[in-house]
């Protein structure tokens, strides 16, 4: 199946989507922080990103925007999942460049549909 790349300073919220993530067949890396997702993604060339917001030093949609403007990762999804459910906050992530956003806790079967779709597409 695919790489997915998870960038999130949760070990919890790592270890749940890396376990559902790899039941599913996907292989699985993560990142801590913003900083160091941003290196493993120009490294790794992941499938897909899997990118939270609230993250100390640069946030989530700081990182969405620095890899969605560079032509070398651009056309590597992201998919933010994150606790800030306000509705500008989901606009805003889509305007840095995040293909789709979901708010957590995530249901596994809706998870796994977002990012089929957004790997199909």
């Amino acid at each position: 199946m695919a790489h997915i790349l998870i960038i999130d300073d949760s070990p919890t919220d790592v270890r749940v989507f890396t376990t559902l993530l790899e039941k599913n067949g996907h292989r699985v890396s993560s990142a801590i922080s913003a900083e160091e997702g941003i290196a493993a993604v120009k490294r790794e060339r992941p499938d897909l990103v899997i990118m939270d917001v609230i993250m100390p030093g640069m946030n989530g949609f700081q990182a969405t925007r620095t890899l969605s403007r560079d032509a070398d990762t651009s056309a590597i999804p992201i998919l933010i999942v994150t606790t800030k459910s306000m509705e500008t906050d989901r606009v805003w992530g889509l305007r840095q460049g995040a293909k789709d956003f979901m708010v957590k806790p995530v249901a596994e079967s809706e998870l796994l549909g977002r990012i089929q779709k957004l790997l199909a597409s």
